[in-house]
């Protein structure tokens, strides 16, 4: 079952910050489209042509109130269904990155309503990207999920799927570093966390975000008339290891007199999946002031935390996997005989996402060298090669299992030129190559390593030298396709005598028969 990221708005002027003299958050901002670097709200956005190396750079013709808004890349949707665009950015190894996408789309394609199409993280499938209701409302949408970076780079692809009606699009990405202690129960070498609600309770102002908060989370307000007491209160919050900023605690949800706090929240219905949930609590009374204010939380009517006694410093109660799905309700209870009213100041809400795998990973670096050596690969050849499997590279078919291994290479007919790389020798679960049919020149690389090797197709390209010697080492070779190249030499006595191996190395070569044994 996919992974489904609910999606929020924002409100167009949001995203333009006042300058603070605080450091800003560490990572990449990427203002996708644009041609030169900006600063916006204090930090600065860089073009994205260093990040990608497909897609269109477009303008908006309509009014926006942010420069992250007016241009957009786009992605043309003919003959690429099923093929990912990724950006490919340097990252911290062992390092957790929020990544958020932004999406205004403007009427870039001449359709009235946007695309609806999928993003990618690394080889994790994370979510259908649609904001007809945002973009119906004027409103752009952002998606926001944590990663761990697993190299040195990490990549966030946009793939169209089989209801995408046009070109794919988007109008900003960021990679923003997070402290170590954020969301630290998750175990991030197999899940990743995609945003469904993060809320600032009682609070009815602007997104709060960086300088507010030193990571630039985006904490939307949620009011309601009935229960809302808004305070400006003075707060010394500490030791929340997730870091919510201190804004969020001076103001909350609560009720004027003792008795249950019934919350609808998120408002949105939830897919039946596991959740993340931390919701932040802080006193607003001085600890002086008699016993200390205590309820039990639950969701659904399920006991939560029970017997939570809270102080002026703050506290959190969270779940790292909680199942949900529907409607949800968190309910506070005050214990018998209490004359305090719970509160509740904020929240956050995370799906939590099984991760997809990644191709091995000397494999990766063998198909990157590969992909250097020819002159025109396939352009969907980035992001990772075998993840997710409906969005794998053209031409690679991979292993199932834990150990993701490329085991097939099919490029024939594509139009290609330049060499073959000698690291296709390092893809040692290789069992077919075909090359045939394309402008493909130089030598034939040495290809013993490939013990596996069943099928070799190089006919029909411009490959000059002599037949590799460790072809003669491959016991499972069973067909080699060399006819129509320019290689000289002799042909192998080891391969002309080899018994159950298919050999065509005629026409168009200028072989010498081999040598007598």
């Amino acid at each position: 079952m996919p992974f489904l990221s609910f999606f929020f708005t924002i409100i167009l002027s949001l995203l333009s910050l006042s300058v603070s003299q605080s450091p800003p958050p560490r990572g990449t901002l990427i203002n996708c489209g644009s041609t030169a670097p900006s600063i916006v709200g204090g930090r600065q956005w860089l073009p994205d042509a260093g990040f990608i190396s497909r897609g269109t750079s477009k303008n908006l013709t309509i009014p926006v109130l942010s420069p992250i808004l007016s241009t957009v890349r786009s992605f043309p949707l003919k003959n690429n269904l099923h093929r990912k665009s990724c950006y490919v950015v340097p990252v911290f190894r062992g390092a957790k990155y929020m990544i958020r996408t932004t999406y205004f789309y403007g009427g870039i394609n001449g359709n009235s309503a946007p695309p609806v199409f999928d993003q990618i993280v690394d080889g994790t499938f994370w979510s259908v990207v649609n904001t007809t209701e945002d973009y119906a409302n004027g409103m752009a949408s952002y998606y926001e999920g944590v990663f761990l970076a697993q190299g040195k780079t990490m990549s966030l692809c946009i793939g169209a799927n089989s209801y995408t009606d046009s070109d794919p699009f988007i109008s900003g990405l960021e990679f923003v570093i997070l402290g170590g202690s954020l969301y630290n129960s998750t175990d991030f070498n197999r899940y990743g966390l995609s945003l469904v609600a993060r809320h600032s309770f009682g609070y009815n102002g602007s997104i709060i975000r960086y300088p507010d908060d030193p990571f630039d989370r985006f904490w939307e307000p949620f009011g309601k008339k009935d229960t809302t007491i808004s305070k400006n209160k003075k707060t010394s919050i500490s030791g929340i290891w997730n870091l919510p900023p201190l804004k969020v605690f001076e103001t909350e949800l609560t009720r004027s007199q003792s008795g249950p706090l019934e919350l609808r929240w998120p408002l949105a219905s939830l897919r039946h999946s596991m959740y993340y949930i931390a919701v932040y609590f802080a006193d607003d009374r001085n600890s002086s002031a008699g016993p200390s204010r205590g309820f039990n939380v639950s969701i659904n009517g399920i006991t939560y935390y029970k017997n939570f006694s809270l102080t002026q410093a703050g506290a959190a109660v969270f779940a790292t996997q909680w199942p949900l799905g529907g409607l949800t309700t968190v309910t506070l209870t005050t214990p018998p005989g209490s004359s305090f009213a719970p509160l509740i100041n904020a929240g956050e809400i995370f799906e939590v996402m099984v991760l997809g795998g990644l191709t091995l990973t000397r494999d990766v670096i063998a198909l990157e060298k590969l992909k250097r050596s020819l002159q025109n690969p396939p352009l969907d050849w980035n992001g990772d090669p075998c993840m997710p499997r409906q969005y794998s590279w053209s031409g690679i078919t991979c292993s199932e299992g834990r150990r993701i291994r490329v085991i097939t290479l099919n490029l024939t007919s594509m139009g290609l030129s330049g060499s073959v790389s000698p690291s296709i020798a390092r893809l040692t679960a290789l069992t077919d190559i075909w090359l045939g049919n394309n402008n493909l020149s130089g030598s034939i690389p040495e290809l013993g390593s490939l013990k596996m090797l069943q099928t070799l197709h190089l006919e029909n390209n411009q490959f000059t030298g002599e037949i590799p010697s460790s072809l003669e080492s491959i016991k499972n070779l069973r067909e080699l396709f060399l006819q129509n190249n320019n290689l000289t030499g002799p042909i192998p006595n080891s391969l002309t005598g080899k018994p159950g191996l298919y050999l065509r190395t005629s026409p168009g070569n200028h072989l010498s028969s081999p040598a007598p044994s």
